[in-house]
């Protein structure tokens, strides 16, 4: 009978944080992804105004929205930039987290293998027990 890997609970604890790790950079990657659509949607929606002005008010009033959507652009550039940060956090925490569990993984691996062999030689040296007993005959029997 195979002994249990010590370390399997520890794998698994590991296990656990990499895939809370996957989760939250799939989050960051999601968040960063839905941050540029806004992006690109209000420029193109700001390039599609066609604003010519016919006296002075309207000159105010388009350079007024022009600098309240130049505000809002920047808005928008520093929230797609801290999600960029936040998925470069991520990414680096997935890859720490894959780290710490590809070493149990191999360490899991190595034993499961070394496991096999030793119940392989078990079974093999009672094949070998049984092929090398002499049985009485049975015209031997009394």
């Amino acid at each position: 009978m195979a002994r249990a890997f010590r370390l399997a609970s520890l794998l698994r604890l590991r296990q656990v944080q990499q895939e809370q790790a996957a989760s939250d950079l799939a989050s960051a990657n999601a968040r960063a992804r839905e941050s540029a659509v806004r992006l690109g949607r209000a420029r193109a929606r700001l390039g599609a105004v066609d604003s010519e002005p016919t006296d002075a008010t309207t000159l105010y009033a388009i350079s007024a929205a022009r600098a309240s959507s130049r505000g809002m652009l920047a808005e928008l550039e520093a929230v797609q930039q801290l999600h960029s940060a936040d998925v470069d956090a991520a990414g680096a925490a997935y890859a720490e987290a894959r780290s710490r569990s590809l070493g149990l993984e191999k360490l899991e691996t190595r034993h499961v293998q070394t496991e096999h062999s030793a119940d392989l030689a078990a079974q093999q040296a009672v094949v070998d027990e049984i092929a090398t007993t002499t049985r009485p005959r049975p015209e031997e029997t009394p």
